[in-house]
């Protein structure tokens, strides 16, 4: 947000206000979010629902969004005050997509990014025109920069579905989305390619995990785990997912051509790369 700030008329008091709202709406996001999916860990690290209850937490979560709305007040910019409550509505409904299937994770592609485009790129087009917004950005300024947050949010998740198959430290796949009953790009596509009978067979067995993997041993989690990622690479779901990652960073980069060639406008275009290079 700071950078696309800068990118326009440079960081005023009010840009970093609203970066601060920002991340507290975020941060409560991700609260409520690992309540609703009863995750235990975030980034590596222990859940507030997992340190402190689903109860607190998610009293935790309410107490950041009223925070967040309070400074969003202080501001006082009809402007940043509609992208706030937007991006608030919109991560509901991106959650609320993702809930309608509970009990079948088989969407299809356009369900898929859906979903993506109403929380992780909701939340960058939010950031990047709010940034532009509090410098008094022009209005190709703003929209140029909602489409890059939008486009970057975009490659951000597909890397984030992407490692869910990489082989980690222990020399295999975590497949944590299956786990957590999410059917994310790479096993959608495969799922399109294969034949119809391979296909039910991978997803009678996902199914399985998802439903049973609590009472299933180690050895049996990991052999579901390794038929999932081998039918995955067999059909290159990976090699598709990115693909559409390195087309939706084309489309990023294109959108900053409004700009001149600044610092910003690199800084921009690396942090972009990094989202997509990033090994975690």
């Amino acid at each position: 947000m700071l950078l696309a700030a800068k990118s326009c008329n440079g960081i005023t008091d009010k840009s970093i206000r609203t970066a601060v709202v920002l991340e507290l709406l975020h941060t409560a996001s991700l609260v409520h979010d690992d309540v609703v999916d009863n995750s235990l860990l975030r980034r590596g690290q222990p859940s507030v629902n997992a340190q402190i209850g689903n109860k607190a937490a998610v009293l935790t979560g309410d107490w950041l969004l009223a925070r967040a709305i309070e400074e969003t007040a202080a501001l006082r910019n009809t402007k940043i005050l509609n992208i706030v409550s937007g991006i608030g509505q919109s991560l509901a409904q991106g959650e609320l997509l993702q809930l309608h299937a509970d009990g079948n994770i088989w969407i299809d592609e356009k369900r898929y990014f859906d979903i993506i485009t109403h929380k992780t790129a909701a939340l960058f087009a939010a950031c990047t025109g709010a940034g532009a917004y509090s410098s008094g950005g022009t209005d190709r300024q703003v929209r140029a920069l909602e489409e890059f947050g939008k486009q970057l949010g975009i490659a951000f998740q597909l890397k984030d579905d992407i490692l869910d198959y990489s082989e980690q430290d222990i020399g295999k796949p975590t497949l944590a989305d299956i786990a957590d009953g999410k059917a994310t790009l790479p096993l959608i596509i495969s799922l399109q390619r294969a034949p119809k009978a391979e296909s039910d067979k991978i997803k009678a067995l996902a199914d399985t995990f998802v439903t049973q993997g609590k009472t299933m041993t180690e050895q049996e989690r990991d052999a579901a785990l390794q038929t999932i990622y081998a039918f995955v690479i067999r059909y290159d779901g990976i090699g598709y997912a990115m693909k559409k990652m390195e087309q939706h960073k084309q489309q990023a980069i294109q959108s900053l051509d409004v700009f001149h060639n600044a610092p910003a406008k690199s800084a921009l275009i690396q942090l972009l790369q990094y989202c997509i290079v990033r090994e975690y």
